[in-house]
């Protein structure tokens, strides 16, 4: 049990994976699906965009990343290819680019908080990459201390993809995967991982309602995602979280009684309001 205490709903009393939205329309917002993902190779490379994303404005284009990694090798990668490979990963596990909506909001929150960040790269990653949100479930059974091997991971992938992955490859995704729920600060230690407790921040419940949003929640029911499941805090928690974002103006927040009202007025464009409803 974390010190927050585990994600439970007042209002809504199961977490449910919201899906009202189609999946064409889910990945015209960003949300990607499949069984494929980055993992496979590569961790949620935390360190790669905070370099890139202090370098340049929320509103900077694609080809300004890819122009700073592999023009001006800005993250210090030894060969042009090994700089075309980085960028490719990070498309895949960001978009980078401002035209799908969850890249914009989500480089948006990037500068709104520095301490939401680890989390908040974690969220983008679950949200974009099938190998790490298979994960997700493994790491939220554990409680504060429970040590997680390797092996165990591995395991996991082993018998949700029987015969997919050499033994070399699943000890790759293993260890990327646990990598980036260390760098999110789910887990700590090295060669021994166990768990721990990540700092959960308002912008983090931000984003997570956004992602319930533009999978079609509302209301109360945008407090009972898988996404705020990710965060671990009790309903009155996420509660005074969004209360505060709302204070700073991030988004819009009434809560009365049962009733609960969200909206982002600064975060969403009419056009993807729109989406939401075809």
């Amino acid at each position: 049990m974390t010190q927050q205490g585990r994600y439970h709903s007042l209002q809504v009393t199961e977490v449910k994976v919201v899906k009202m939205i189609s999946e064409e329309i889910q990945a015209k917002f960003g949300f990607k699906y499949g069984r494929n993902g980055a993992h496979a190779s590569r961790t949620m490379m935390l360190t790669e965009i905070t370099e890139l994303f202090s370098h340049r404005p929320a509103d900077a284009k694609a080809e300004d990343y890819q122009q700073d990694i592999e023009q001006f090798n800005l993250l210090n990668k030894p060969t042009l290819k090994a700089r075309q490979l980085t960028w490719r990963h990070l498309v895949d596990l960001y978009g980078m680019n401002t035209d799908i909506p969850l890249f914009r909001i989500f480089r948006l929150l990037w500068d709104a908080d520095e301490d939401a960040r680890p989390v908040l790269a974690c969220q983008m990653g679950l949200a974009r990459d099938p190998l790490l949100r298979l994960s997700k479930e493994k790491i939220l059974q554990l409680s504060v201390g429970d040590l997680l091997t390797r092996q165990e991971m591995e395991g996991l992938f082993a018998e949700r993809f029987p015969e997919r992955f050499s033994p070399a490859t699943l000890k790759s995704v293993a260890q990327n995967v646990n990598g980036t729920w260390t760098n999110a600060g789910y887990l700590q230690g090295r060669s021994k991982k166990h768990r721990s407790e990540p700092s959960i921040r308002a912008v983090n419940v931000v984003f997570a309602l956004v992602m319930g949003k533009l999978q079609g929640a509302s209301g109360n029911r945008l407090f009972a995602t898988e996404w705020m499941q990710v965060l671990e805090c009790r309903t009155e928690r996420l509660l005074e979280l969004a209360r505060m974002a709302s204070h700073s103006g991030l988004i819009t927040f009434k809560h009365s009684s049962e009733v609960i009202e969200v909206g982002f007025p600064d975060l969403l464009t009419r056009n993807e309001e729109l989406m939401l409803h075809e």
